[in-house]
Parts: C-alpha cells; sequence; structure tokens
C-alpha cells in the first residue's frame, strides 16, 4: 500500500551521551508544507545505518565476559508515542537493576513509527525488548522468528499501556469540532500519519472506521460500503500524513491543520510542553492496546534475556504505571487504573479490536491490499 502522501519520520538512537536525531522522508512522496529538505531515506537505509551502529558501538552486548568491567546493555526498541514517559522510566529500572544484581547497566533506545521500527528490528536493528503500539507489529517480529514466546501469555496479555484515540483541536475549538463527522467538513483540515508507517495511524483508521460501523459516525451501521465512504470523506481532508503519531503532532504544534487524529497521551504530552490544545473525545471510538515482548532471537544473542525481562516487569509495577498515567497512558494495572479513573474521561461507546473481530479480521477487511482502508483512500483522492 504505497499512499503517495508527504511523510517524515525522526530517528533517535542514544548511545551513552550522543542522542542523534536524522530527518528522514519516504522516497516518491509529495513535498510537504516545509518542502523537501534534508536527506531521502527509506526504512532499508534506516535498518541499514541502525545494524552498522549496532556493530560499531557494541550495541546489544548483554553481560560481560569474564574479567569486563560489571556493566550490561539493553537495547529498547519503540514506537515514538512513549519517549517522555520511558526517559522518565528508564533510570529507575537503572538503578533497580544495580539494586538487584549489584551491576551497571546501560539500557539503549531507538524510536520509530511503530511499522518502521518493527521492520528495522527484522532488518538487523538488535533490539533486545519491543515496545511497539499494535499487536500486528510484534506479529511481525514473530512471524520473523524474532520473538519466540507466547508473550501474551501473562496477566496483562502482552500489553504495558493503553489508551483512545481523540481530536486535538486549537485552543477554544475555533471549527466547532464535536465529533468524528465534522472532521469531513470541507471547512476542517485534518492530520493523521501514514498507515505503512504508523501504529498509530492503524488505531486512528480502525477508530473512524468502528464508530462508522457502529453507527455513531453519521452513516448506518454495519454498512461496510458505507463505513469505508465516511473514512473516505474524513481522508480527503487530511493535509499531511507523517509518519508517526509524535511527527504529526510536531506538524500540528506547527500551525499545520484544523484537527488532529491522534492517541489521547499526545494531546496530554503537548500539553505538558506548554502546547494549548483541545481536546474533543469522540461518542466512539477505539480502546488503543499497546504491547511489550523481549525479542528473543536477539536478547538470548546478547545474553540480555534476564534484564529483557526485567524491564518488562518493572514497567507494569505500580509506580512505573503511575509514570505512565502522568503522561497521559491509560495504566493496564487495574489497581492504578482505579485510582487514576478519574484524570480520563469516559468514552460512551468504548470497543476494542476485538469487537471488531480481532486483529486478524481487521487486517483481513480494513489493512490488507484492496480492502477497506484502501477504498477509502481512493476514493479519498478524487
Amino acid at each position: 500500500m504505497d499512499h503517495g502522501f508527504p511523510s517524515r519520520d525522526t530517528v533517535r538512537f542514544r548511545h551513552g551521551s550522543r542522542n542523534v536525531a536524522s530527518p528522514a522522508k519516504s522516497a516518491g512522496s509529495a513535498p510537504s508544507t516545509e518542502g523537501a529538505r534534508g536527506a531521502v531515506m527509506t526504512v532499508r537505509l534506516v535498518t541499514t545505518l541502525f545494524a552498522l551502529g549496532a556493530l560499531l558501538n557494541g550495541v546489544g552486548c548483554g553481560g560481560s565476559e569474564p574479567g569486563e568491567a560489571s556493566t550490561d546493555t539493553l537495547t529498547l526498541g519503540a514506537y515514538t508515542t512513549p519517549r517522555e514517559a520511558y526517559a522518565e522510566l528508564l533510570p529507575g529500572f537503572v538503578a533497580r537493576w544495580r539494586e538487584r544484581t549489584g551491576r551497571t547497566i546501560e539500557v539503549r533506545e531507538s524510536y520509530l513509527g511503530s511499522g518502521a521500527q518493527a521492520r528495522a528490528i527484522v532488518g538487523g536493528f538488535e533490539a533486545d525488548v519491543a515496545a511497539l503500539s499494535l499487536a500486528p507489529d510484534v506479529d511481525t517480529l514473530r512471524e520473523a522468528n524474532l520473538v519466540t514466546h507466547d508473550y501474551t501469555n501473562d496477566a496483562f496479555g502482552g500489553m504495558v499501556t493503553r489508551s483512545i484515540v481523540v481530536i486535538g483541536v486549537r485552543e477554544g475549538n475555533p471549527k466547532n469540532i464535536r465529533d468524528w463527522a465534522d472532521l469531513a467538513r470541507e471547512d476542517v483540515e485534518v492530520l493523521t500519519p501514514n498507515v505503512r508507517t504508523s501504529g498509530g495511524a492503524m488505531w486512528n483508521v480502525l477508530a473512524l472506521y468502528g464508530a462508522a460501523m457502529r453507527g455513531h459516525a453519521g452513516v448506518p451501521a454495519n454498512d461496510r460500503e458505507a463505513a469505508v465512504g465516511f473514512v473516505a470523506s474524513v481522508l480527503r481532508r487530511v493535509k499531511i500524513m507523517d509518519r508517526g503519531a509524535r511527527d504529526s503532532m510536531l506538524t500540528f504544534e506547527r500551525g499545520v491543520g484544523d484537527a488532529i487524529i491522534t492517541y489521547e497521551n499526545e494531546i496530554a504530552a503537548a500539553r505538558a510542553k506548554g502546547e494549548r490544545y483541545d481536546v474533543v473525545i469522540p461518542r466512539s471510538t477505539v480502546r488503543i492496546d499497546n504491547p511489550i515482548a523481549v525479542v528473543d532471537a536477539y536478547a538470548t544473542r546478547h545474553r540480555a534475556n534476564e534484564s529483557a525481562r526485567a524491564l518488562i516487569e518493572f514497567l507494569r509495577e505500580p509506580q512505573a504505571q503511575r509514570v505512565f498515567a502522568r503522561h497521559g497512558f491509560r495504566p493496564v494495572l487495574d489497581s492504578v487504573a482505579a485510582e487514576v479513573e478519574a484524570s480520563f474521561p469516559r468514552v460512551e461507546d468504548l470497543f476494542t479490536v476485538q469487537d471488531l473481530g480481532g486483529w486478524d479480521a481487521v487486517r483481513r477487511d480494513v489493512f490488507a491490499d484492496g480492502a477497506a482502508y484502501d477504498r477509502a483512500l481512493e476514493r479519498g483522492r478524487r
């Protein structure tokens, strides 16, 4: 599904004190409002650079060999949205690891759109832990025999955070946007990322499509063609498709668009930086479930299985779940979810992927070549 929409990405790889960001744009993309700036970089090139960086810098060397300093390393490959939460959480894990083992651990991070991150890991970026936006991206790693255990076989179903899809609008909501149907109006310009590279974009499409199928988007319920038509009417209003949810929010912060379809927690992150946005909670929207998994093949190679599992356990503990909540994520730990319930608005009709038939059905009916999304995109171009 080469959509040909403008797209951008930011690749971050932190090694020690270095934090290098490289702008990237998919080959063949139309120019954005800023013009074609920087190098053109495909996901394959990104993957090659990651692999080269890992080779040169020794990324992924878990336990030390006899006689070496007692320093472990762990590499986290994550999607872009929870970057600030991990910045707050990882020092706590480093301290916990030292208390538990007496060893120092260095956690190295990379952030990409979820789909792009999954492909980078398959292509040779040796992440020990993958924290992605949606289950199909972990399935990509399973199909490549990189994740070999059943990561869903725990009390959390393999998830580490939750969120919902919302609409972000300018302060005061000058376009009077109240629900999904308003995004199809001719006077509204919309932002949402690119489905090819962003898990957030897939969640956004599922929110639109699911609300339409449930009769909450101004079209008849349970009418697939009507739902496709509604998604097309919104895509027709999309000005720019960035590679990831965070990049889409940065575009919105630059003043592009009247509304952005995004994670609830992205609005929280923007507000924490002082941005003055309002959020519209649609009457019907999808619950976002974010998975995390040990990448068995790489963690085993790096002797990092223990630290990888320990990180995931740490992130599900109450104190870590409270940090996620402060960053706008809905906790997966029930006790913390109850503590912070008042901080998160209720949704009248909150549905899940299972309500749409599960991921296998969604991938076949919505995101496969020629399925609902492709047909909506084609109609939206007319």
